[in-house]
């Protein structure tokens, strides 16, 4: 992924856009649900979705090659998401409150969801590590059989075999901390 410095030409620069544009369309939401998810804030999310096609569009103008624009993306965002961790302080409820915070219960179902899906990643973390590591790339990366291939080295059909057992085996879990 290296760049040189080059003056693009008009058919290049009109190609950058149109690239830009389909991954937009195609991506922006996914990307924007996985940001919503690592940070659990909308608005932090969407800055930092368009932060990533804004970094994007700079390394394609600055005559960058991008193989997989879905796995680049999804790097450029967790780059940016481990940024925005490393900013951010701990606040306390007690000066949120001072500054103005005034819980509200409207977002219970978020919260509940959000509740549920940790739930779910707790026992991932239980499994065993290539099934972890599998279930994680496949399900809340949302990777694909072939972006995993790459990433591991494996064949895609090992990725699918080892997403079905992992898949299986957390139902197992989940089925034990939750008897019916």
């Amino acid at each position: 992924m290296g760049t040189t410095k080059k003056k693009l030409t008009k058919k290049q620069h009109t190609q950058i856009r149109a690239d830009m544009s389909d991954a937009h369309d195609s991506f922006e939401k996914k990307l924007n649900l996985h940001a919503i998810y690592k940070t659990h804030d909308q608005e932090l999310s969407h800055d930092l979705v368009q932060t990533t096609f804004l970094k994007t569009i700079l390394y394609l103008q600055r005559g960058g090659k991008i193989d997989t624009m879905r796995s680049f993306l999804n790097h450029v965002l967790r780059g940016l998401i481990i940024d925005e961790y490393r900013k951010q302080k701990p606040t306390s409820l007690d000066v949120m409150l001072d500054n103005g915070y005034e819980p509200s219960e409207d977002r219970f179902d978020e919260m509940i969801n959000i509740l549920d899906g940790q739930e779910i990643i707790d026992l991932i973390k239980l499994l065993p590590p290539k099934y972890q590591k599998v279930i994680t790339m496949r399900y809340l990366q949302d990777l694909s059989l072939t972006e995993m291939s790459d990433l591991t080295g494996k064949k895609q059909n090992t990725m699918s075999v080892q997403a079905h057992r992992g898949l299986i085996i957390l139902k197992e879990l989940y089925e034990k901390t939750h008897p019916e």
